[in-house]
């Protein structure tokens, strides 16, 4: 299995984490895999073989070849049909907003083929460019251009919502949402349509995403550490409170997740962060 990270153009640092780059044997690829959610929102090209998505134990869908996974907010199930070779972007919370105006939360816990976003002419052409590509410097080229036609200038209250994910990303999702700009409950109202809008969840569900997003670093990084230390460096209320969250959002508890396989690829990605 092959994780490679890249950082993208200083001018696109803002909306883009990173591109990233998977590649798995058909030996290595069998059986199912869940993603845990990361608060981020992918374009993913798929260049190897199929993959399905499992919407529940025993139905799936096959995911585009070219598609936009908006924000996760439970686990993602996979299971990879063979060869495994992807290119993505790893847009920020905020990011893909400042490159289509679709409402964010229309592409919550899917996958969406990019066609649907952009149009047939448009991705074809760019579709053919990534897979024609002699490397992946090249497949960076290709789509920062295509990403650089697409930004769009931020309004004021756009700068609000990219205001609010700075601060619960600096505080590891543990800022109040009350306490951000000193905000009152029209103003937060407010600010939670913008947020389903432009990120596609609640200021307060990026919150618990990126708070447990910190956790299991801390468990992957420090696993000397118990789950009551881990709780409490990660700004829980007790190890209950993060035992809580942590089931809600991917499934088991943080005692099982080491012993799991299905959770492989999320742990290779959360190290490479």
């Amino acid at each position: 299995m092959e994780y490679q990270t890249y950082p993208p153009h200083k001018d696109l640092s803002s909306i883009v984490k990173c591109y990233w780059t998977l590649k798995v044997e058909p030996s290595e690829s069998k059986g199912k895999q869940i993603i845990v959610p990361d608060g981020c929102i992918e374009m993913a090209f798929l260049l190897g073989d199929g993959i399905k998505r499992f919407t529940n134990d025993d139905c799936f869908v096959l995911q585009p070849s070219n598609m936009v996974i908006g924000q996760i907010t439970k686990p993602f199930t996979i299971e990879p049909l063979g060869y495994v070779n992807t290119f993505a972007v790893r847009f920020y919370p905020f990011g893909f907003s400042a490159v289509h105006s679709a409402g964010m939360d229309k592409l919550k816990d899917k996958e969406t083929d990019l066609s649907e976003l952009f149009g047939s002419r448009v991705v074809s052409e760019l579709t053919n460019q990534i897979r024609e590509a002699k490397d992946t410097k090249e497949r960076i080229h290709s789509i920062e251009n295509f990403l650089f036609g697409l930004i769009k200038e931020k309004s004021n209250q756009e700068r609000v919502v990219q205001m609010t994910i700075d601060t619960l990303l600096k505080s590891q999702g543990s800022a109040s949402i009350r306490s951000i700009g000193k905000l009152n409950s029209n103003k937060i109202r407010n600010l939670e349509r913008k947020f389903l809008k432009q990120v596609g969840v609640s200021p307060k569900q990026l919150g618990k995403i990126i708070r447990l997003q910190a956790a299991i670093k801390l468990m992957l990084d420090e696993k000397d550490k118990s789950l009551t230390q881990i709780a409490y460096d990660s700004e829980y209320y007790d190890q209950s409170h993060f035992i809580k969250d942590f089931k809600q959002v991917t499934g088991l508890n943080p005692s099982d997740f080491f012993g799991d396989k299905s959770f492989l690829l999320s742990t290779i990605f959360y190290q490479k962060e």
